[in-house]
């Protein structure tokens, strides 16, 4: 069973949502460890929605080949800047793994553009 070749866009924004899924996951520890939560919510809701907000990441680097995949992953990079609020060093880390899927898709858009242009003659040259 033959694969469809991924192109530069799906696997760097792949890349990028996979990585920034285990920083997710630490953010959901370090929202648990700093009780940063309200008072009326139990510090352990951190873990929970790190954990489940980390699993989102990850699924998503599934869909990064469909144009809903890409805003899909511009989703969660406002969810990860809006746990700023929460700790304001997850901005940080918004502006950085943002920067990088930015790039991702600016860059890998580019480069599957460019491959689009050259088709090799039949001798494989």
């Amino acid at each position: 069973m033959n694969r469809a070749r991924r192109g530069a866009r799906e696997s760097l924004t792949s890349v990028v949502l996979g990585f920034e899924a285990v920083i997710v996951f630490l953010g959901g520890l370090a929202i648990h460890g700093l009780r940063a939560l309200p008072a009326t919510i139990p510090s352990w809701w951190g873990i929970v929605a790190g954990s489940l907000l980390a699993l989102v990441f990850v699924a998503a680097t599934r869909f990064t080949g469909k144009p809903w995949g890409i805003t899909l992953g511009w989703i969660l990079q406002v969810v990860v800047a809006a746990g700023a609020l929460l700790v304001p060093a997850l901005l940080i880390v918004a502006l950085v793994f943002g920067a990088l899927y930015a790039y991702a898709t600016i860059k890998g858009g580019a480069l599957d553009q460019r491959n689009a242009t050259y088709v090799p003659d039949s001798n494989g040259d």
